[in-house]
């Protein structure tokens, strides 16, 4: 299983970003191996669709869960069509 953590930096003692498609960085951890991957947000500074690029962007790396503050409805559509499951209201 692999998760997905909108982050502030690429680490993983990092705070959780609040927004999702537009965070700087994902980690993205295998939690039975502690494995993990940081990604760096390409779409962050996009001028529109951010949200679903990045969505786009995290389904295709096989992620199964997204933790994250905040993610908008194209977003979260996008996500749910690809069998991701997002948890809001993260923080920490």
């Amino acid at each position: 299983m692999k998760i997905a953590v909108s982050a502030t930096a690429p680490g993983l003692d990092a705070e959780v970003d609040p927004r999702f498609g537009r965070c700087q960085y994902f980690i993205i951890v295998d939690p039975q191996s502690m494995e993990f991957e940081a990604l760096d947000n390409s779409n962050a500074m996009a001028s529109g669709g951010a949200g679903i690029s990045t969505a786009q962007m995290i389904a295709s790396k096989g992620v199964e869960v997204v933790l994250t503050g905040n993610c908008g409805p194209n977003a979260y559509q996008t996500l749910s069509a690809a069998g991701v499951q997002v948890i809001t209201g993260v923080s920490g």
